[in-house]
């Protein structure tokens, strides 16, 4: 790891063994809003120790998904009061020179209303991806109860999965981070090659096919 993420390690260590349960709680719902604090360095050394008998394992679980509501809930409120009109004047002026336009804004916002469920659900099982899906949400005005349910589900599930690998692995739970880390790299791969697509369609394909 490197001094950073081991400082931050160290950090999010002495807040849950002074604070407990609370203390999941806060580093989660930091997590969410300031990701350089990862969940695989949390929610994995909570399942360790709660196998250790420190804490429950239910309860390191419950807590880990209300942080990351509450964290999610502050940037769905800041997506809520984003000025849309402001978004839609720069790329009015400006998106010709991105390869997006005010109806791409208007396409992406649409998918979000038709498949917002889905979106909030699986984008918190995506490293990064789920702490910046709830702007859009707020954005698009999705209906709150049903925003809160998709984020409790996919977090549940989130800090189910990383608890229960830092109770199985024991004292190696920092193996965890190492894993993910790899998930994240292929996952940032595909992101990329997903926007050199979207370029490629939205602003050189068509003028390759204009006439000389």
């Amino acid at each position: 790891m490197s001094q950073l993420v081991e400082a931050i390690a160290r950090w999010v260590q002495h807040v849950i063994e002074a604070l407990g349960y609370p203390g999941i709680v806060l580093v989660m719902a930091l997590e969410n809003v300031f990701p350089p604090i990862p969940s695989e360095l949390v929610m994995p050394l909570a399942g360790f120790m709660a196998s250790s008998g420190t804490f429950n394992i239910v309860a390191v679980v419950i807590a880990g998904m209300l942080g990351s509501v509450i964290g999610a809930l502050i940037l769905y409120y800041i997506g809520l009061w984003a000025d849309e009109h402001m978004i839609r004047r720069f790329l009015r002026r400006w998106g010709r020179w991105i390869g997006i336009s005010e109806d791409d804004l208007n396409t992406a916002l649409g998918y979000f209303a038709r498949h917002g469920e889905a979106v909030v659900f699986f984008g918190r099982l995506i490293p990064i991806i789920r702490s910046l899906i709830s702007i859009p949400a707020g954005m698009c005005r999705m209906s709150l109860p049903r925003f809160v349910f998709y984020t409790v589900l996919g977090t549940t599930l989130w800090s189910g999965a990383l608890s229960y690998a830092g109770w199985l692995l024991g004292e190696h739970y920092d193996r965890v981070a190492a894993f993910i880390e790899r998930y994240q790299t292929l996952v940032l791969i595909a992101i990329g090659v997903a926007v050199l697509v979207f370029i490629y369609r939205r602003a050189i394909r068509p003028r390759l096919q204009r006439p000389a």
